[in-house]
């Protein structure tokens, strides 16, 4: 979700509400001792956790995708702007003050909540820009592994087509260089085999392209997938070359595919410190306020 324009009206009555808040706290904390226990205190209180309890609603409602309970990014919206300012409001219940063990950690938590939402905020603000420039050719998320299928499928065809088009090449076509590559040597007298493109498709294309993410195979790297491909084609006979450029062309596509599942993994991981810790900061705020109003 990006901040902007369309987050204004969000932004403006969380801006009024956080300035009410301040505003009644001032005569409030000038009269009286601020505490939780109070009034004034129970007021914030409970508006701090009305707050948080709305905030929390919002993975029910991504549950339950098809229920109508209003857009999906007006509760992403009121997600970010009421859940920043629960925090000061809650400090402003509490007067400043940690008080016991359970709202020393009621708030420690709260604080790593509030500080993974900007985070995952922020992360979801300028990634998408990262990811257009960084992956051209993005393709849809879960299609990844059936697009990864489909490349390790084409790369077959390829080497199909390569095989014989090798073995009955005549003897006048041969390359006039002689190219040390992949432990074979291709001699200016000798015609063209199959066995140095078939030791690179199946050592180095073959695995790289059959898993995902796999960062370790030399064709990962740019630098070094072109090197390879380019003395590749140094032993490749005119009718080949073109061949080879179709794998260099899927091993680059498979590498824009391991990019985008990084960088949607950077976008998305947050979530998993988020989520757990906002569930264990509402349940702990209930428990809190449970024993508040009964003792």
């Amino acid at each position: 979700m990006r901040i902007d324009g369309t987050q204004r009206k969000w932004a403006n009555a969380s801006g009024i509400i956080l300035a009410i808040a301040v505003l009644g706290y001032i005569p409030y904390a000038y009269l009286s001792r601020p505490r939780g226990g109070s009034w004034p205190g129970l007021i914030y209180g409970i508006a701090g956790l009305t707050f948080m309890i709305f905030v929390a609603l919002l993975s029910l409602r991504k549950r339950f995708p098809t229920w109508r309970m209003g857009r999906s990014q007006t509760w992403m919206r009121g997600h970010l702007w009421l859940g920043f300012i629960a925090y000061p409001i809650i400090l402003l219940h509490a007067g400043f003050s940690l008080g016991g063990s359970v709202t020393t950690w009621l708030m420690v938590l709260f604080t790593f909540v509030v500080l993974s939402g900007i985070a995952g905020a922020a992360i979801q603000h300028y990634m998408p820009n990262v990811m257009t420039r960084a992956v051209p050719y993005e393709t849809i998320y879960d299609q990844i592994d059936n697009v990864m299928r489909q490349l390790v499928e084409e790369s077959q065809r390829i080497m199909e087509q390569m095989t014989p088009t090798i073995e009955a090449m005549p003897v006048a076509e041969i390359n006039d260089r002689t190219i040390r590559f992949n432990r074979t040597m291709v001699k200016p007298a000798e015609r063209v085999e199959v066995k140095p493109f078939k030791e690179f498709y199946e050592e180095k294309v073959l695995p790289y392209l059959q898993v995902r993410g796999r960062w370790v195979n030399e064709l990962a790297n740019a630098e070094s997938s072109r090197t390879m491909f380019s003395q590749l084609k140094k032993m490749s006979p005119p009718d080949v070359g073109s061949l080879v450029d179709d794998l260099e062309n899927i091993c680059d596509e498979k590498r824009q595919l391991d990019l985008q599942s990084r960088l949607h993994r950077i976008l998305h991981g947050w979530l998993l410190f988020h989520i757990p810790l906002s569930w264990a900061l509402l349940a702990l705020a209930c428990v809190h306020a449970v024993i508040a109003l009964r003792y």
